[in-house]
């Protein structure tokens, strides 16, 4: 059988564009298909952890992006509803040290298309105005491909295709990076969606808010929660987060939404009053996303895709990236083995480093967005950490990804954590 290529990644964001990167430069056929068209905007809280940058050094391009106007972030500070803030800092007593002592912020308008654009440079051919609509199988049932639609303006991947349209291309292997959403990941079965939590996040940029400093913002409200950092070029990213239930009848005012929610908390409300919007206001979720396994025979899953829980501890970027690099020998593997049988275990073997790469960070992630959700618990979270930088600078380095996830999961943490906020005292010399 001829093959359009030897692997077919559906998704040009980072995770599709890191790990098309990496099989271009390891001699593999790979072609990108994505339906947008690059630059295009993206709602993401727009946060590269310290450990970002490791990845972004690896691919030859950190001082691309650097020189792109990204923002530096020294850490991030967390402020409870009742007014309680902690800061954790990246570079702090603990001893661990991130690839770079700083985090990044940068738009995806601008990131996304530096790494396709780079992805191309290497040799993987890609296709903008591509929307991917369902796969090809072949008798056995094992995906052989994709069918896609060119230049459509559908937003819905159920939408029929027009005939005139309709294309395939053929490969070894379909590689699912299209997303929370993800049409490869719905059409094999394999996506799931979790009943809690079910957040949106609407998501855009501000020119002008006060007081914006080098530490990333996370303001939690009893009616969700907003992130805001410097993303370079005197702008602000924006990022409101809220449960399902309260965005009902948002409809198309996104803007109105936001605005009455800023409004509605007197902390922000008088740092946006002389703020110009820059930006759309865009929306996304549900999120609390996984898929069932990360392969099935013929077919990878690799960033949002394969798990997204929540935007807090602003995963999303580094399991992107690092997903990516992780997939890619594997995917070499699997289009050179001797048949059907060794790709299939080689896609059962990226899974497992898969989930033992992001095993602890995933607990964190999922403790942190249960806490998020319960006042008295993010309350009680505030104090502890407001009175020991120490254990807040630990839990900012696990989620900036350089701090392993071990140090804040240990009983001597969680138990400091959990005794009452009155019986810490700050750390002193040892």
């Amino acid at each position: 059988m001829t093959l359009d290529a030897e692997v077919i990644i559906v998704g040009g964001g980072p995770a599709g564009a890191a790990t098309a990167w990496g099989l271009a430069r390891a001699g593999v056929d790979v072609v990108v298909l994505d339906r947008a068209r690059f630059p295009r905007d993206k709602p993401c809280a727009e946060y590269l952890s310290p450990q970002v940058s490791r990845v972004l050094s690896d691919m030859g391009i950190l001082a691309v992006v650097e020189a792109a106007g990204a923002a530096r972030l020294t850490g991030m500070t967390i402020r409870a509803p009742s007014g309680t803030s902690f800061r954790g800092q990246f570079v702090a007593a603990h001893g661990f040290r991130g690839f770079r002592d700083d985090g990044l912020s940068l738009r995806r308008l601008v990131l996304d298309a530096i790494l396709l654009r780079h992805a191309e440079a290497a040799g993987a051919r890609i296709m903008e105005g591509s929307a991917v609509t369902d796969v090809t199988r072949d008798g056995s049932g094992r995906v052989t491909g994709v069918r896609f639609s060119v230049d459509t303006d559908a937003q819905d991947p159920d939408t029929p295709l027009a005939a005139a349209n309709a294309r395939t291309l053929s490969a070894h292997v379909v590689v699912g990076a299209d997303g929370l959403r993800s049409v490869v990941s719905r059409r094999v079965g394999l996506a799931h969606s979790r009943r809690w939590p079910r957040r949106l996040a609407f998501v855009t940029h501000y020119r002008g808010v006060a007081d914006i400093g080098t530490t990333g913002e996370m303001h939690v409200e009893r009616d969700g929660y907003i992130g805001l950092a410097d993303v370079g070029s005197g702008h602000t990213t924006v990022a409101l987060v809220v449960p399902a239930r309260e965005s009902r009848g948002v409809g198309a005012d996104r803007a109105g939404f936001l605005d009455a929610w800023i409004a509605r908390h007197p902390q922000l409300a008088s740092r946006f009053r002389g703020a110009n919007r820059i930006s759309p206001v865009r929306a996304t979720g549900p999120f609390a996303q996984h898929a069932r396994a990360l392969w099935a025979p013929g077919v990878a899953l690799v960033g949002d895709a394969a798990d997204f829980f929540d935007p807090f501890t602003g995963e999303g970027v580094y399991t992107a990236l690092r997903g990516g690099e992780l997939l890619t020998p594997f995917l070499c593997d699997a289009v050179r083995g001797p048949g059907a049988g060794a790709a299939d275990a080689a896609l059962a073997a990226y899974e497992r480093c898969w989930r033992r790469e992001f095993r602890g960070k995933q607990i964190v992630e999922r403790a942190v967005g249960a806490a998020v959700a319960m006042p008295a618990v993010i309350e009680h979270v505030a104090r502890v950490l407001a009175r020991r930088p120490d254990m807040a600078d630990l839990l900012i380095g696990v989620t900036g990804d350089f701090v392993p996830a071990s140090e804040v999961l240990r009983a001597g943490y969680l138990g400091r954590l959990a005794l009452p906020a009155f019986l810490h005292r700050p750390a002193g010399p040892r």
